[in-house]
């Protein structure tokens, strides 16, 4: 049998620090496979500015912030379009709620204190900070980062609130031709594990799969003959929503952390 990732094919999601990681692998003894499935975000400046504004000029009764950048970049634009006081007094007399710890700090560096917060950086986490919220008839904007929060919105409309998003940034699929040989190789079982270290990779993988009718196929997959590895909690949570419920992930959410945790979890 072979030790740790000896000879063992390992696809890295990401389209971020390919040859560091790459460079894990190998020196794990394994072979990295660049799989990017990532695709891009770009800056919707000009599409998010009619959202911004309404949620400035109109508020609402609740706001969620789900990303320190973008609540950053909401600031920022506020401030190139000239209503950046406008934007602080109202998100200052609005009830806010936040997810992760990168946009609490962003919140509270403006002084905001958010009346919810996850406990453990994912929707779920925000999802049960809520609950304790009396949310029916309720307007509530929530900031997203290029894709959408099923489970979250599910959450605020069964509570009985009207919700809008507003998106400062949009996300691009990853190249077809990419996760069309991923799936082959994960049909064909010639990879032995994949690391996904975004959420978005793993939603990008599922929906094309989906298009494709192949969705059950790589599940089975993913829990058969090819060790699902997430970097992080946000990362396994969005596992977690299609379906996969076992999964490789390290106690410290680092990309070394990570392929070492890999590489002991084949040990044993």
């Amino acid at each position: 049998m072979p030790k740790g990732l000896h000879g063992r094919k390992v696809v890295i999601g990401g389209g971020r620090k390919i040859e560091e990681i790459s460079t894990l692998i190998e020196k794990q003894g394994g072979i990295p496979i660049s799989r990017p499935l990532q695709g891009t975000v770009f800056l919707a400046e000009k599409e998010v500015e009619p959202s911004l504004r309404k949620l400035v000029y109109e508020g609402a009764d609740l706001l969620i912030f789900t990303t320190g950048i973008g609540f950053e970049t909401l600031l920022r634009l506020s401030k190139e379009l000239g209503f950046e006081e406008a934007f602080l007094h109202r998100i200052k007399h609005t009830p806010v709620a936040s997810r992760g710890y990168k946009t609490l700090n962003a919140l509270r560096r403006t002084g905001i204190k958010p009346v919810a917060v996850d406990e453990d950086g994912t929707t779920q986490g925000l999802i049960r900070g809520l609950e304790g919220i009396d949310l029916s008839g309720k307007h509530i904007i929530v900031q997203l980062h290029g894709e959408s929060a099923p489970a979250l919105m599910d959450f605020l409309k069964s509570r009985g609130a009207a919700v809008e998003t507003i998106l400062p940034y949009q996300h691009i699929p990853p190249e077809q031709e990419t996760i069309d040989l991923l799936c082959q190789e994960l049909l064909d079982g010639k990879v032995d594990a994949v690391c996904f270290t975004t959420k978005v990779q793993v939603h990008s993988l599922f929906a094309y799969a989906r298009e494709k009718g192949i969705s059950d196929q790589i599940s089975y997959a993913l829990k058969s003959s090819a060790v699902p590895v997430a970097v992080g909690k946000v990362t396994a949570e969005a596992l977690r929503e299609e379906g996969i419920n076992e999964y490789v992930i390290p106690e410290h959410e680092r990309m070394g952390a990570m392929i070492v945790e890999l590489s002991n979890y084949f040990d044993q």
